[in-house]
């Protein structure tokens, strides 16, 4: 995996928020952080995040809300949407939204680290 990869992950979740970024930084990769999807838009390095790992259900915009809004954009971030309520209706929103894995909550570390090589071999 490339170890200058920028992996920004957006959880209102304050705990989840620093276990990802902990597990991320100790497996070598460059990681921001955001509580919000609205601040990730306005103060996240968009054009050099590499990977986006989302939550569904944050306070305002939502995940799948944020990945459309990359989209409209035209900018293309492989994403990894994570949620304790990853039923089918919610899995097929972020799937049709560009997201390239699904993942429920608690995220086990293999399944994210799979999911992450997906997405680094996805831009």
């Amino acid at each position: 995996m490339s170890e200058s990869a920028l992996i920004s992950c957006v959880d209102d979740d304050q705990t989840v928020l620093e276990a990802l970024e902990d597990l991320l930084d100790a497996s070598g990769f460059e990681v921001d952080g955001f509580s919000s999807a609205e601040e990730f838009l306005s103060r996240g390095r968009l054009d050099a995040t590499t990977c986006l790992i989302t939550d569904v259900r944050l306070g305002g915009m939502s995940g799948i809300e944020l990945q459309n809004r990359l989209a409209v954009t035209g900018l293309r971030i492989p994403t990894i949407v994570i949620s304790a309520f990853a039923d089918d209706q919610t899995r097929a929103r972020a799937f049709k939204a560009g997201a390239v894995c699904v993942l429920a909550k608690p995220v086990g570390r293999e399944s994210l680290m799979d999911c992450i090589r997906i997405a680094l071999h996805t831009k």
